[in-house]
């Protein structure tokens, strides 16, 4: 059983037809992203797209859907996975190194809804090292300020190409280990902060609902 398949399924039948929708990255949001691409050919449904980053882009494009941007259209619906999700449905997210873009859009909708399976489901936000989009000359300083807030940053480094990471926007992406976080809220503000730093993979009080797929059934969380 593909509980992401399912999960990304799932919220394809949340989308109406003639909504603008934010595609998100990663995954379990490819599922999502395919789903509505067969909606579209088998119920004729008209449904505008705006991605999240290249690799959301190119599949929409492959999946026929057609595309549109936040300067030309107000997002009704968007959909988006996350590396970790606590009872209050505050996440972390960045491992596909989008989260810039992810957090304007989601930010935007009207309503952002998060799909994951069950292993994403936390009490608290922090095993996972929260991601940070840098630019690039500020490392030092940015750096410097974390070590200050208790953690240990690292550049994210390229697995198939020599060097680091580097975003769609053309920064590098800093993991940040903070340990399990009593309050996520404050910490994204702060992070954001921090001269230098673009954006930060913490997204509180932002979602709407959760679908959340395990070996039993589906499970929606609304906020």
């Amino acid at each position: 059983m593909n509980l992401k398949r399912i999960a990304g399924f799932e919220a394809a039948k949340e989308v109406k037809d003639g909504k603008i929708v934010g595609l998100g990255t990663g995954s379990t949001t490819h599922y999502f992203i395919e789903k509505l691409g067969d909606r579209i050919k088998e119920e004729e449904i008209e449904i505008m797209g705006v991605p999240t980053s290249y690799q959301s882009f190119l599949l929409a494009k492959e999946q026929n859907i057609p595309l549109t941007t936040l300067d030309e259209h107000d997002i009704d619906i968007a959909v988006d996975g996350a590396d970790e999700i606590d009872k209050d449905l505050n996440l972390i997210k960045g491992r596909g190194a989008a989260h810039t873009l992810e957090k304007i859009v989601d930010y935007s909708a009207k309503i952002f809804i998060v799909i994951a399976d069950e292993s994403k489901l936390v009490e608290k936000l922090g095993a996972f090292p929260v991601p940070l989009e840098i630019i690039s000359k500020a490392v030092k300083p940015v750096f410097s300020e974390l070590k200050d807030m208790g953690s240990e940053p690292s550049i994210r480094m390229a697995k198939y190409k020599d060097g680091p990471v580097i975003s769609d926007n053309g920064n590098f992406i800093v993991d940040a280990k903070f340990g399990l976080m009593d309050n996520p809220v404050h910490l994204e503000k702060d992070l954001n902060s921090i001269p230098g730093v673009v954006e930060n993979g913490i997204f509180s009080q932002m979602t709407d609902k959760a679908i959340v797929t395990c070996e039993n059934g589906i499970r929606k969380i609304n906020f």
